[in-house]
């Protein structure tokens, strides 16, 4: 069985490979264990990875490092793409109060751990890495180890500091911001689900979820009309896909298709429209003509084509055109009706209903169908993190100092991701990488980064903690009380933020998935703390990264 011990404790690619899968499954696992509502999630890889740090476990130095960043690169670049497209959009309207106050969140975090740092005597170092762990914010320690590179003063015990410390600060990170929901709730007086049914009840006058109804037409005086005035009788806001006449085959009916009595109609919009519709076309049936035998296919496009962005579903003219319907519009994961007037941005995927030789001939035209995207992203991936790479090595001087710094592998990437994901494509390279492949890509490289900075922070963990963790521990609980609190006064005394969004506000500031899923309970049918946590989700994570990166850089 030498061969095994070999495998445990012989430096090869081999033993790095089994220690880093071994440490991620079972950080997973205990990352699953729930107590008191809440779990560490991805963070249990980094507490595994410091147990098996403390018993002895090693791994190339050279090994290490490359799986350390090449984790990171793959968490922060993944992260770029999906916050890039919705950067500008969640500073409008009640996005841009929401915004102020994460900001303020994260900036008066930083400020307080200045302040452990001057006057507690806590280490520049093990105090950014107490900002990082009391927020929960896993890539702002990434930033730190990484500025730390290029201090004066690095050494591998300093580099070891920040994880330990954020290791330390972690459990009330999540705790804390649970109790700050649970005493808000109590000293609010407010009952969750019965604000979430104020909220859903006025969203729903807004923006209502869209359906689909199969209808008979049984009104006389609609026989002979065509479809495209059906639809502005009840304001333009439904989508006639399908068309069934007698034995006929099934039709998608153009604009001016002509309908006759006894026709059968499928259906897409509002809820609301849909009871108007039906209220003028005739009768609700139960057969569902989306399931019923025909030539027709669905499938999503996904816009890619600069030519056609900006055009609106009108100017397309799909119906004449391919003789296809869209039924639905899904943005940033949103649904909309494709009203006359809706324009086109890239990545927004349409839900097209026709013969499958004409959705061919409109991906080809407007942009890629899911499929086909998702095989095609791996080349630009690989180009935006090349390109991340050098962005992230390029020395910088800031006006009237010598100090001289780079963004490092956590800002470059970041930004090149964001940058590409706007632009959305270059000629044949497309950049957006579709939803599931962006996810694996960050579990991925987070599992390495928390695997690896465990395993290394692991040797020196008990002994910092006997030696005088207590005090960082107490820095940490600062770090995460203070900040949300001061928000909580300010959202709620001056902004009259309503609980489920301050819920997620709070979450999303402190970028607290465990929090989060805590105040999701409080108010399960509601999706109003969701949309406040992706909000401020994106410029949260950015100013946590370069706050940290400038805690270490500027004031080392």
């Amino acid at each position: 069985m030498s061969w095994l011990r070999d495998l445990f404790l012989q430096d090869s690619v081999g033993h790095a490979l089994f220690v880093f899968c071994l440490v991620t499954v079972l950080g997973m696992v205990f990352g699953r264990i729930r107590v008191l509502s809440f779990r560490l999630g991805v963070a249990g890889i980094l507490f595994v990875g410091l147990v098996f740090g403390h018993f002895g476990v090693s791994i190339d130095p050279m090994m290490w490092e490359f799986a350390r960043d090449l984790g990171l690169i793959l968490f922060v670049y993944s992260f770029g793409q999906e916050v890039g497209p919705g950067l500008l959009a969640s500073m409008r309207k009640q996005g841009l109060r929401l915004n102020l106050l994460a900001a303020g969140v994260v900036l008066s975090g930083g400020v307080i751990t200045l302040v452990l740092h001057r006057f507690a005597g806590i280490p520049l170092a093990a105090a950014a890495g107490l900002f990082s762990g009391a927020t929960t914010n896993t890539p702002s320690l990434a930033a730190v180890q990484q500025s730390l590179k290029f201090i004066p003063e690095y050494t591998d015990a300093v580099g070891q500091l920040p994880s330990v410390a954020y290791a330390m600060a972690y459990p009330f990170g999540v705790i804390g911001v649970i109790l700050v929901m649970g005493g808000l709730r109590l000293a609010l007086r407010v009952n969750p689900r019965r604000v979430a049914e104020e909220v859903e009840a006025l969203k729903e006058k807004e923006t209502p979820r869209l359906a689909g109804i199969d209808l008979e037409v049984r009104n006389p005086d609609l026989d002979g009309i065509p479809v495209s005035r059906i639809v502005s009788m009840v304001g333009g806001s439904v989508v006639i896909s399908r068309l069934t006449r007698g034995m006929r085959a099934q039709e998608v009916p153009r604009a001016k298709t002509k309908i006759r009595l006894g026709d059968r109609l499928h259906a897409v919009g509002a809820p609301g429209m849909l009871e108007k519709l039906r209220s003028v076309v005739g009768v609700e049936i139960s057969i569902d003509l989306t399931e019923a035998p025909s030539g027709f296919t669905s499938r999503r496009i996904v816009v890619t084509r600069r030519e056609i962005l900006g055009k609106s579903v009108q100017e397309l003219n799909l119906r004449e055109t391919y003789g296809l319907v869209v039924t639905r519009i899904i943005r940033t994961g949103t649904e909309f009706s494709p009203r006359a007037g809706f324009r086109l941005q890239f990545g927004d995927e349409l839900r097209v209903v026709g013969k499958a030789e004409a959705i061919d001939r409109l991906a080809e035209d407007a942009g890629e169908s899911g499929e086909r995207l998702s095989q095609a992203a791996v080349v630009p991936m690989f180009i935006g993190i090349a390109l991340g790479v050098i962005l992230g090595s390029i020395p910088l001087k800031i006006p009237g100092s010598s100090v001289t710094f780079r963004i490092g592998l956590a800002g470059g990437p970041l930004i090149a991701a964001i940058l590409l994901s706007r632009i959305g494509k270059i000629g044949p390279l497309v950049w957006h990488v579709p939803p599931g492949a962006n996810q694996m890509l960050r579990t991925i490289g987070i599992s390495l980064f928390l695997a690896a900075v465990g395993i290394r922070a692991g040797a020196g963990f008990v002994e910092t903690l006997l030696r005088g963790g207590v005090s960082w521990i107490l820095g940490g609980m600062l770090i995460t009380l203070v900040p949300v609190l001061l928000a909580s006064l300010v959202a709620v005394l001056v902004f009259r933020l309503n609980y489920l969004s301050l819920c997620g506000l709070l979450a999303g500031s402190m970028t607290n998935p465990p929090a989060l899923a805590y105040a999701n309970s409080l108010a399960p049918k509601s999706d109003e703390i969701s949309m406040a946590f992706v909000t401020v989700y994106p410029l949260t994570m950015l100013l946590r990264l370069f706050t940290a990166q400038a805690l270490v850089l500027f004031f080392s």
